[in-house]
């Protein structure tokens, strides 16, 4: 249990940044499925807009401290790879 006053405050701001971490993170993988339905459905064109859509997402999601900057490269790289296979 806190027993001081900044530990207290503490664990009132954890509760509250978690809850928007999680709402930021969803948000990425909302735009992230976008881009995979696209690609599902074999539109290219729809899938390159949705890739486009998604990066800023992604890459807001690293300057917020919500995803590793290697872990959105990888992303964004593994899903312009499976677009550019669409052919």
């Amino acid at each position: 249990m806190a027993n001081t006053p900044q530990a207290r405050k503490r664990i009132r701001r954890n509760t509250r940044r978690t809850i928007i971490n999680t709402n930021r993170v969803s948000r990425i993988r909302t735009f992230v499925k976008n881009v995979e339905t696209a690609i599902e459905a074999g539109d290219k064109d729809q899938a390159n807009a949705a890739l486009r859509a998604a990066q800023p997402e992604i890459f807001r999601g690293v300057a917020r401290g919500i995803l590793h900057k290697n872990t959105a490269s990888r992303k964004f790289s593994r899903l312009a790879k499976r677009i550019a296979a669409l052919g």
